[in-house]
């Protein structure tokens, strides 16, 4: 598999919005969910100064000249590799945008008309909080949001191959924007991690492997597959692409008790109430994520210029490997290799069955060609460094003796000598001195002496 991949330093952490609304184009707030929405929205203040603290002290790419993005070495590169390389840049627009919009004066029948505009399945109705997260994204966060719409030039593709072989709607591909701001490597203090969020139990429910060295969570390929079949259940139970969308982030179950609650009602908006916060926070969210991603440009927000651009490429592997192994022999940096295959904790691929190995396009060709140097590399060191067998130890009822994984270890007594030792083992006096590196015939009761035969 082929795809363009933009490594952004990216942001690690989306900020948290909340909201409240009615099953209307536009629905108007109760006094009460007014001062909520006010005492929310006060809440992230001091959120968003650190979140735009880190934009600042990330955004290298928004900063840094940009007119090389080639990081390979041209010397280690077949011709035909170049060329692809070539290829893969030639269509990429890094222009400046300029902003030509005051966000903070938009008159809301423009937010209205453009959600209404938007080729969606699912419901984007428009209400105040929504018109707040919009603002937040747009006005506050803007760097987030740069960052976010070129990372999508590598992601969505991913998304939308897979919710279409599922016939799921394409703008649910906006649910790793408002769960991980797109980081594969994201992890929750719950226990969530990667694009999707997906807690350890129900991702080895839909198939995924999670262990001391695989957490395929945050393997964005595998991860998107597993949350396109939850998404499919979820809406074969509910029917619903917003308590769909409620159900993902809060649980089926706290769906099905806002429902019995309401009176049978199956309405997000009707339910709302009776919803966790955080849920009921996040189908607004959801829905100006939607807005952000989708009119960015019209508030004057170009994406990120680029850091770092190669076409990347898959390997295929049942046979262990350690991301170092790989590093060392291709020129690859350690840390490039983790970000490509962040699923991959401990940087071994554990083998035994089929393992992807993700690389710079340019390179997947070089490690077919190397391979057996590269499985070869610091194998013993890197990989092969766990017994594989224990002896126990076992004592000889003869002499007195203990034998550990090919060793026997014997206790000197008093009015033993070097020759009668050798003798009892079926050894010379000079390959005792020799394991056990003395230099004279003398030796001292209470110590042991190894026997290497």
């Amino acid at each position: 598999m082929k795809r363009i991949l933009f490594l952004i330093v990216a942001v690690s952490t989306i900020t948290c919005l909340y909201g409240e609304s009615s099953n209307q184009s536009r629905i108007n707030l109760e006094p009460t969910s007014r001062d909520s929405l006010k005492e929310s929205v006060q809440e992230m203040d001091s959120i968003e100064q650190v979140l735009e603290q880190m934009a600042d002290s990330m955004l290298l790419a928004d900063t840094l000249e940009c007119n090389d993005f080639r990081t390979w070495s041209d010397a280690t590169l077949s011709d035909v590799d170049f060329r692809l390389m070539e290829w893969s840049l030639s269509w990429l627009d890094t222009t400046d945008c300029i902003s030509v919009h005051d966000t903070t004066t938009l008159p809301d029948s423009i937010y209205k008309a453009r959600l209404k505009a938007m080729p969606c399945v699912i419901e984007m109705p428009f209400n105040e909080p929504v018109r707040a997260f919009i603002i937040r994204y747009v006005k506050r966060s803007p760097k987030q949001v740069a960052r976010m719409m070129r990372m999508s030039e590598y992601y969505f593709p991913i998304f939308e191959e897979a919710l279409g072989r599922y016939q799921l709607p394409y703008e649910l591909k906006y649910v790793p924007i408002i769960e991980s701001a797109l980081n594969p490597m994201a992890r929750s203090r719950v226990g969530a991690a990667g694009l999707w969020q997906f807690m350890p139990a129900t991702g080895k429910l839909y198939g995924l492997e999670i262990n001391s060295l695989v957490d395929e969570r945050m393997d964005p390929i595998r991860s998107t597959e597993a949350a396109c079949r939850f998404l499919r259940a979820l809406y074969s139970v509910y029917h619903d692409w917003n308590l769909v969308i409620a159900a993902y982030n809060c649980g089926g179950g706290n769906v099905n008790k806002a429902i019995h609650r309401a009176g049978g009602k199956r309405d997000f908006w009707t339910i709302y109430p009776y919803l966790p916060r955080e849920t009921r926070n996040y189908l607004p969210i959801f829905i100006a994520a939607n807005y952000a991603m989708t009119y960015g440009e019209e508030h004057g927000i170009c994406k990120a210029r680029i850091e770092r651009t190669m076409l990347t490429d898959t390997i295929r592997t049942s046979q262990r490997l350690h991301l170092q192994q790989v590093s060392a022999k291709l020129k690859i940096e350690i840390e490039e290799l983790r970000r490509l295959n962040p699923q991959y904790s401990q940087d071994i691929l554990p083998g035994g069955s089929e393992y992807t190995l993700c690389l710079p396009s340019e390179k997947a060709g070089l490690f077919i060609d190397m391979q057996d140097s590269i499985y070869a590399y610091k194998a013993d060191s890197l990989l092969n460094n766990r017994r594989a067998e224990i002896d126990m130890a076992k004592v000889t009822s003869i002499t007195g003796a203990y034998r550990v994984n090919g060793v026997t270890y014997y206790t000197i007594k008093r009015g033993d000598t070097l020759g009668g030792i050798a003798k009892k083992f079926h050894c010379s006096v000079k390959q005792i001195k020799q394991w056990n590196g003395l230099t004279s015939d003398n030796i001292r009761d209470g110590k042991k002496l190894k026997i290497c035969k």
